[in-house]
Parts: structure tokens; sequence; C-alpha cells
């Protein structure tokens, strides 16, 4: 689906080990310095999805697609970054192309690594990346204001709605508050999503500690989060970007062995990318049989003939019909005819709006 999380962060807050990590691969350099990544590099991270292996251990396909999610290691942002300090507008524009963020947060102390502010202190650190995006997105909107106000000299009601949200959007920027924290109608923010805001986009946080706070408590400064996105209602991955890199680079035999040796029962990066599914609204489809299992992606609240598009968009421009099975009926019964059988292999049309788990065959005709 070209889905985009972007990493963000100060620098020197593990973002670069954390992608290393997601990615399997050693292509973002992780050094003790800021700006050791220069340009963005994507990785792309499969969704865990113990429905999908279900279905694969039933249909024992010849092939397998996991549904994914890519991830974007965006250069550290610095104090200023809005204003093109430490090359912050190409970092800030690499921000505006992606689908989500995840902020990275150092939750933890070590006089071995440098903070560019010389102290930890999440909050601050927090605040400091979302100043500098608040700022990006004043400038925007008062540049397409600018614009706007020229426009609405004519009869369009399309530009005087666009003045009266863009002065809304500016008014809220000057009190400090993000695009998505201010109140607007169903036509204001469709006027705001024409400008790719970056304080906009669905966000969650990835508190960054050390090895021994992977688990169990924390630490103060992984409470200090924690605090902050639930009075914000955003969401809060804990994880050690060392000890997921570490893992990451583990033959997948020896992985099990050392989780259990550090306390954890799976990576954490499985949260983040569970995560980063959810704060993109995503549910998962099925198509499976002996030829392939595919898990497929999709926007919630999709309909059967968008779901079909995904795979061809013959598949949409010709749609007849979707014959649905929940995933956990048709691996209960072992097969398509027992649900059949069963009763549990639905018949739906054009309306029929997708559900999380449901395995598809679509009939159509072009």
């Amino acid at each position: 689906m070209g889905l985009k999380v972007g990493i963000v962060g100060l620098p020197n807050v593990g973002k670069s080990t954390l992608f290393n990590a997601v990615s399997a691969t050693a292509r973002a350099e992780a050094a003790n310095f800021p700006f050791c990544t220069i340009d963005p590099n994507i990785g792309v991270a499969p969704v865990p999805d113990g429905r999908f292996d279900a279905l694969v251990e039933l249909y024992k396909p010849e092939k397998v697609v996991r549904a994914t999610v890519d991830f974007v290691d965006i250069a550290g942002l610095v104090r200023g970054a809005s204003q093109g300090e430490g090359r912050g507008n190409a970092f800030l524009s690499h921000i505006r192309e992606v689908d989500a963020i995840a902020h990275v947060v150092r939750c933890f102390d070590d006089d071995n690594i440098l903070h560019v502010d010389d102290r930890v202190n999440p909050a601050a650190d927090v605040e400091t990346i979302e100043t500098e995006l608040l700022l990006k997105d004043l400038e925007t909107v008062q540049k397409r204001l600018e614009r706007a106000r020229k426009q609405a000299k004519g009869a369009r009601p399309e530009d005087r709605l666009a003045v009266e949200v863009l002065e809304q959007l500016e008014r809220g920027m000057d009190q400090g508050r993000t695009a998505h924290a201010i109140p607007l109608s169903d036509e204001g923010r469709a006027v705001a999503r024409e400008l790719f805001l970056l304080t906009d986009k669905p966000l969650f946080f990835v508190a960054n500690v050390a090895e021994a706070d992977a688990r169990g408590d924390g630490n103060a400064h992984l409470r200090a989060l924690e605090a902050l996105a639930a009075a914000r209602g955003v969401p809060v991955v804990r994880i050690s970007a060392a000890i997921e890199a570490e893992i990451a680079g583990l033959p997948a035999e020896d992985r099990p062995d050392f989780l259990a040796s550090v306390g954890l029962t799976e990576p954490g990066l499985h949260q983040v990318v569970r995560t980063g599914y959810q704060v993109l609204e995503l549910l998962t489809f099925f198509t499976a049989g002996k030829p392939e299992v595919h898990a497929w992606p999709l926007r919630r609240g999709t309909r059967a003939p968008g779901a079909a598009g995904k795979i061809h968009t013959d598949f949409e421009r010709g749609f007849i019909k979707a014959e649905v099975i929940h995933w956990k009926d048709l691996v209960d019964l072992g097969s398509e005819a027992a649900c059949r059988a069963a009763g549990k292999l639905a018949i739906e049309g054009k309306d029929y709006v997708m559900r999380d788990g449901d395995v598809v065959h679509f009939r159509f005709n072009v």
C-alpha cells in the first residue's frame, strides 16, 4: 500500500538503531554524533500476525506474503529546524511525505552517549520536536492563507471557506495547539488535509530505555513520558533499541533463547509495528489457498470493491461479489468446503464493509 511511518526524534535518541532492527538491515548508520543519517532510509517491516501463521499452517502454500509497513528513518531534528538549522528544511520535508510518525524519545541515562541539550528530559525533548513541527506548519498555513485571501475576493464559496479554516488554524497554532488538536468541521478538515501538515499526522511515542528497563516498572523517564502521552491520548511503546538490534542480528533459531535470557516474550519491535498499523487505522484481510496465502493491509471502513481493487484494479472495476469466511472459522473447521456446509461462508455485495480477519475470494467480470 505504500503506507509509511516516519521515525523522528532528537539526535542520538536511538532512531537509526531502531530502524536497523525494524528493517533487519544495517543501512542506517548508528553513530554517536548528530546528523549521521542524511538521506532517509526506508525499511519494510512485516506485521506480526498469528492469524496469518495459522492460515499458512492450514494451507501450507507455495508462497506467503505478509502485510507490511514501511518505516522511514529521518535524521535527527534540533531546535531551529523549522528555520533550517541542522538541515532542518530537508528533514521536515521528509516527514511531510509519511503517513504517521513514530517519535523516538530517550528514556535512559548514559554518560557515554551525548544528548544535544546535555540532559535527559523526555517532556522537554517532546516539546522541542513538537515546537519545530508546529512552527513549520504555521509557516505553511500563513503562506496558504495569504494566497487564499486574494482568491476569496472572487465569488467562489470554497475560497471563503479556505480563508475561514486557515484563519482558525493560524489562531490555534499561535496558541501552541497542533493541527490535530484544533477542532474543525468535516469541510474544514478536508481543507487542512490538502496542506499535509506535520502536526496533523497520526503519532505514537517509542520510549527507548536501557536493557534493565525493557521490562518491569521501567524508570522515572519512562513514567514521565507515559504521563504526557496519556494526557494527549497518544500510544507509547517501550523498547530497548540496543536489545532489538541485537535480536534482529541473530539467526531466527537463536532468538527465542535470547529473548528468554533478557526476560522478554517477543521483540518489542513487534509492538512498534502493530502500533504503527493501529495509528494508520489499518485492518488485514486475507486471500488464502494452496498457491499463496497473502495478507492485505486495508483502511478501516473500506467496502468490498475497494478491497478487491487492492489486489487488482480489474477486480474492483468488474466486482460481482465477495465470498467471505472469518479466519477463525476457516482454521477451526479446516476447509472452505466445511465452512460452506456449516453456513460460515457469506456472500457479500458492493456495500459490504470489510472486517479485520476476513478471508475473501472475489468474483469479478471484466
